[in-house]
């Protein structure tokens, strides 16, 4: 019987459908295989949203893949909506059967035959429920699956079912109602998603939530009828809330989905990024709380990459898009800033490769003067002769500045502009000066992350890049020998820390901060477990903010960042063999043990403590002081033991000192230029 109903419905069906001509003729021909519309979605590398747009018609409507749709979903819409879904060929015999007997019995609807490919094609193409249009959709349907597989089918289906209010979809309803990408639902939360398009408006849970529960419960209920799910499974689910709100779309990484949305060429559905969408969560999650302790217009942005590829894991603009106080909505990732002391290191490693310098190279640091240009060091001190790495370690300007004189600041800017480094002069036609080391030169935080890719293996610098499957390292550009990389990044792997532990979970990691003049930019750059990470604070509009540098504002940030970050490979223990090998592995020339600035640069003797030498024993004398002497330096001189202020004649180079106990002390003398020496040993 229902076979001969079968059969007789689709007789009924062409009947109709031909009575309907030629109307319904060329809505038949009229192809149904045409893309719609879609939001356009900016994703992270596994596919998941970060941001969405709305279309062009007001619709969140996200291309969906069945491949990446919770599977008891797809059973239970299946066992409800269309159960020989997988077998017939766009229209149920057996469907059409039934409901034809039922109406020939009952003389009138008593339940339809529609398929999902039948439903497919009236998304695609809306007409009144009339019986012709029926027919007529019922004949596409067969002609749809003569075009289109069946995921194909059903991956139309999952794009444009409707979800009440402008939800259209399955990932678009899964976002607004769970927060989450439909790859891994619960029971409940697939029975609702297949009730809710019977009826979108009148089941929608975020305003009808009693009738979207007594809706879903039903589908538990048929779905274990059904043998979908265990009976005990759809008790259980049963007890689950119902979300009666809507959440917004995501907003994820914005100032980056902005920038390549308006890319994007017409008609791009999705644009996929190398981006984590865990740790860019993580990370605007965290940038928010550092927020909260800044001052209300202050902001900060953040870059990490794939050090080896350049690829982008996480990117953030501003810690508020929609902060007006904040000035939310502008990139500062991008923005051309002062980087303070952040191109020191690559001074000093092209100062390595350039053999004029060598990390144990003796340099002064001492007040020093050039062509009417006299640098100072960010605290009011000089700490005299120290070695080239301690210097840069250190972050001195007055060596740097002697390095780059010697260097010259036109060649280091086209060195790394051969790098493919975006680097500003403050006003066009502007000759580089040896302020470019110590900030006087533009760039923006995306272009200092790339550079400090090559502090992290073979010294060539890696472009970023934010697409997935981008260039993976083959567009770099060198820039330091690998020994000279290496070199660097063992100093910096030193850089005091001023509340962090220089070791961490992952390994050391090779640091550096910088503050633009006036304290309107603090930085820190960092390269650890193969990433570079950057970090910058400061107001955008670029108001001063004193008493914030980079050791202060950004490097506490950095390293929150660093043990947030997945594990991936350390810097190299080792050195590099052979050619390109660091300095520090070969014995240090004479000429290198000593870099004096330029020739004609006057300096003075620095002061030194010349007795008691550092490293000494001494014997405590019994009836009088021990006499502390210095060489060099100008004077008054101002002396110092264990910190403690010990009078002395200011125009003397001697003072005498009455210890009151054996064992270690140390002294420290300060010139009238702010020279430092000193010296611990032991009394005995």
């Amino acid at each position: 019987m229902t076979r001969r109903a079968g059969i007789l419905g689709l007789v009924l069906v062409a009947i109709v459908a031909a009575s309907a001509a030629p109307a319904a003729w060329d809505r038949l021909t009229r192809p149904l295989d045409r893309a719609v519309d879609p939001s356009l979605t900016v994703a992270d590398r596994d596919g998941r949203a970060l941001r969405v747009f709305l279309s062009a018609d007001g619709a969140w409507r996200l291309p969906a893949d069945p491949a990446r749709v919770e599977p008891l979903y797809l059973a239970m819409l299946t066992a409800i909506e269309d159960k020989r879904f997988r077998y017939h060929p766009g229209v149920d015999p057996l469907a059409v059967g039934r409901a034809v007997g039922q109406m020939l019995a009952n003389g009138r609807v008593v339940s339809g035959a529609s398929t999902l490919t039948m439903q497919t094609v009236r998304l695609l193409d809306p007409q009144p429920r009339t019986l012709g249009a029926k027919a007529v959709e019922a004949l596409r349907a067969l002609v749809l699956e003569v075009r289109l597989d069946k995921d194909a089918v059903l991956a139309r289906y999952l794009t444009l079912a409707p979800f009440g209010g402008n939800l259209q979809g399955i990932r678009a309803a899964s976002l607004a109602y769970f927060g989450r990408e439909p790859v891994a639902l619960t029971p409940a939360e697939a029975a609702l998603l297949v009730a809710i398009p019977q009826a979108p408006e009148r089941l929608r849970p975020d305003r009808h939530p009693e009738a979207a529960r007594r809706a879903r419960d039903r589908i538990l209920d048929r779905a274990a009828e059904a043998g979908v799910i265990p009976t005990a499974v759809a008790a259980e689910a049963r007890r689950d809330p119902i979300p009666d709100t809507r959440r917004a779309m995501p907003m994820r990484t914005p100032h980056l989905a902005r920038r390549l949305a308006l890319a994007a060429d017409s008609g791009t559905v999705e644009i996929r990024t190398s981006l984590d969408g865990d740790l860019q969560r993580r990370i605007e999650g965290m940038a928010l709380r550092w927020a909260e302790t800044l001052d209300p217009e202050a902001g900060l942005a953040v870059v990490v990459a794939d050090a080896a590829t350049g690829a982008v894991l996480a990117h953030l603009g501003a810690p508020d898009f929609f902060s007006t106080r904040r000035s939310g909505q502008v990139d500062m990732t991008r923005a051309v800033r002062s980087p303070g002391s952040t191109l020191k290191p690559f001074l000093y490693g092209l100062a390595f490769d350039d053999g004029f310098l060598d990390p144990r190279s003796m340099v002064t640091d001492a007040p020093l003067r050039i062509a009417g240009y006299a640098p100072a060091n960010f605290a009011p001190v000089h700490l005299g002769q120290l070695t080239a790495a301690d210097a840069l370690r250190l972050s001195l300007n007055v060596p740097a500045v002697a390095v780059l004189d010697r260097y010259g600041p036109g060649r280091f800017l086209r060195r790394l502009a051969s790098a493919d480094a975006r680097l500003e002069l403050p006003h066009a036609g502007d000759r580089a000066g040896l302020a470019v080391i110590l900030g006087g030169v533009g760039t923006s935080l995306e272009d200092l992350v790339s550079l400090y890719t090559a502090l992290a293996g073979d010294g060539r610098v890696r472009p970023l890049t934010v697409r997935a499957g981008g260039p993976t390292g083959e567009a770099s550009r060198p820039l330091l020998s690998p020994g000279a990389a290496w070199e660097i990044a063992r100093i910096l792997e030193g850089t005091p820390h001023p509340t962090h532990s220089a070791r961490r979970r992952g390994g050391p990691v090779a640091w550096k901060t910088g503050t633009s003049y006036g304290f309107r930019d603090a930085w820190a750059v960092g390269v650890g477990n193969g990433l570079a990470v950057g970090v910058w604070v400061g107001r955008p509009d670029g108001t001063p903010r004193p008493g914030h540098f980079g050791a202060r504002s950004a490097a506490p940030l950095l390293f929150e960042l660093f043990d947030i970050l997945p594990t991936a490979r350390s810097l190299a223990a080792a050195p590099p063999s052979g050619g390109g090998s660091p300095p520090s592995a070969h014995p240090l020339p004479p000429a290198l043990a000593y870099f004096p600035p330029r020739p004609d640069t006057p300096t003075a003797d620095p002061v030194r403590i010349a007795y008691p030498r550092d490293g000494s024993e001494i014997e405590r004398p019994s009836d009088r002081p021990i006499a502390l002497q210095a060489r060099g330096g100008r004077r008054p001189l101002v002396w110092l033991v264990d910190g403690r202020p010990l009078p002395a004649p200011p125009h003397r180079r001697d003072a005498a000192w009455q210890p009151d106990g054996l064992g270690f002390a140390t002294v420290t003398v300060i010139d009238a230029d702010g020279l430092t020496a000193h010296a611990r040993f032991r009394v005995r």
